[in-house]
This record gives C-alpha cells, structure tokens and sequence, in this order.
C-alpha cells in the first residue's frame, strides 16, 4: 500500500489500555492489554492517525494546529487513492478517516466483510458534468462519449446526473446502484464510458463531456461554476453521499475521536478551508451520529439484496 505521512511517521494503531493525559477532554480507546501501559490516543506520544486523499489542501495543517490547541495532537495522512484508507483504518494503521461519503464505505463494508461505523458528518459535496468542447448539455451531439468514473458509488452518482440532464435513460428509471450496463441505449443521446476517478479531468479533450468528483477539479484548472449540469445536494435523497468521518465499530464513542469531529463542523477557519478547497460548492451539514448509522445500514442492507 503506497502513501506518505504528514509531519510524523505512520504507525500502528496502539491496541493497550490508556492512561490519562493533562487535557479533560482526551480519552483512550479500549482495550486494556497485558502488560505495560500505553500513551493516551491523541497524547504526543500517541497522535491520532487520520487518513484522508489531498492533505495538501491547506486547511489540513489548520486542523492539525486547532487540535493541537486543544490537547490533541493529530497526524494527517495522504493516500493517493480512495481504495487504500478504509483497508488501512481496519488493519489499524489509522484510527479514523475523511474522504468518503455513506454510499462508498457501505459498499466497501459490504464487499470487505467489514464494519467501519461514522461518527460525524463534514459535508455534501455536488457532482458536476464538465465540457471542454460544449457550454451546454443540448451542444453536445447524439452519439458522443461522455465519461463518467469507474467506482461503484461515484458511477451510479454521474449517471443519474446524466439521466436528469436528458443524456441517457437507465433501467428502472436509475438508482444509487445503477451501472453503465444499466444505459438503455436506445433511448439514450450519448454512449458512456467509465474510467478510473483520477482520469476523468485528463480525458476532457477526447470526449463530449465527463463527470468529474470535486477532488480533481481544482487540480485541472476547472471552476464549478463551469458545469454544464449537476445533481442537487439539498435534495433529501442527497443523504447517502454526505461525507463522513469514519472509525472501526469499537471505536464510534472515543471521546478524542468524537472531539475532533466536532472541532472539524465547528472552527470557521478550518469550515472557510475546506470550502475555498472544495471550489466553493461544499454543502456543511451536521447531520447526528445515529443518523449516519442507520443511513450506512440500510444502504449496506440494499446492496446485500
């Protein structure tokens, strides 16, 4: 698994019993081992792992300090793709996670046989059809390819951004779970292909048009005021794509963990950051810890069938 850490090496996640720090609001992740002591989860000796994809987005270093000044010291780790911070989180090389939304861990649960649980809301973020060639979906001739991205959850997401702009018709009207072989060809303007998220930017020039995920947008020099069509974040259908903070099921009540969500939803200088990086289309919700659970469990209890 290829990444780099942030400002202090990575390391596992300490599985003994903790003591108590000179902060009130620190706490210890359970699990008293054998044998000797270890520090407190966010102490200086133990700093709380968190993985996300883009720590080079500056208000990342804003978090770091803003929890530090409250007693948390906090370690931010890059990963270079969405596939690697969910398997790093249950091997317990971090402690909780921040790039996902509901829809994209319950798929991964689901597949991995695994439990990671949110703990916190941070924002919903909408999905936009981009154009190099066309300033509007009618520009765009019938037969064209339009791109959308190849992962489960992001694919199904641009394709009903397809279907409600008239591009394309899909089976049963569309769903969270739709495909590229879900396109009635027939009835659809364009033909569709799905590509790797990271590719969709670079692949602009050789298309109609394509769903592009936020991450990349600012990267290749795209403004979201430039899509051509987009979904609606304040639809309530909306919910299962709030992007969460996620942690392993035994660690959903750690007070240090729930702090640092909390401190995340709540400092303007590090909400005015993530927005500035989100080009300004982040939607901020506080959506309630349960709620999220029981969003995450009947999106797992769909796709099982």
């Amino acid at each position: 698994m290829s990444f780099r850490a942030t400002r202090r090496a990575l390391r596992p996640l300490a599985l003994a019993g903790a003591v108590g720090v000179a902060v009130a609001l620190v706490g210890c992740s359970a699990g008293a081992g054998a044998g000797a002591e270890e520090a407190a989860l966010g102490s200086e000796e133990n700093p709380v792992q968190l993985g996300v994809v883009g720590a080079s987005d500056p208000y990342w270093a804003v978090y770091e300090e803003a929890a530090e000044a409250e007693g948390i010291f906090l370690d931010v780790v890059d990963f270079t793709d969405y596939n690697q911070p969910n398997p790093a989180l249950s091997e317990g090389e971090l402690d909780i996670n921040q790039f996902q939304h509901i829809i994209y861990l319950a798929d991964y649960n689901v597949n991995a046989g695994d439990d990671l649980q949110p703990i916190g809301s941070t924002a919903i973020y909408p999905i936009g059809l981009y154009s190099d060639k066309y300033e509007s979906v009618d520009e765009i001739q019938d037969g064209e390819t339009v791109i959308v991205p190849n992962d489960d959850t992001n694919q199904a997401r641009g394709l009903l951004v397809l279907q409600s702009a008239g591009l394309i018709a899909l089976q049963d009207g569309g769903s969270p779970y739709s495909t590229v072989a879900d396109v009635i060809a027939e009835e659809s303007r364009v033909e569709v292909q799905a590509v790797d998220a990271a590719l969709t930017a670079t692949s602009l020039p050789d298309v109609a048009a394509a769903i592009i995920n936020n991450d990349f947008i600012t990267d290749a020099g795209l403004d979201p005021e430039d899509a051509i069509a987009q979904d609606d974040p304040t639809d309530p259908a909306a919910q299962p794509y709030i992007n969460i903070f996620a942690t392993t099921a035994e660690n959903v009540d750690d007070e240090v963990l729930n702090r640092l969500v909390e401190l995340y939803q709540t400092n303007e200088e590090v909400q005015a950051g993530a927005l500035e990086a989100s080009g300004g289309t982040g939607v901020f919700v506080q959506t309630p810890k349960a709620e999220l659970q029981s969003a995450l469990e009947a999106v797992e209890a769909e796709l099982q069938g």
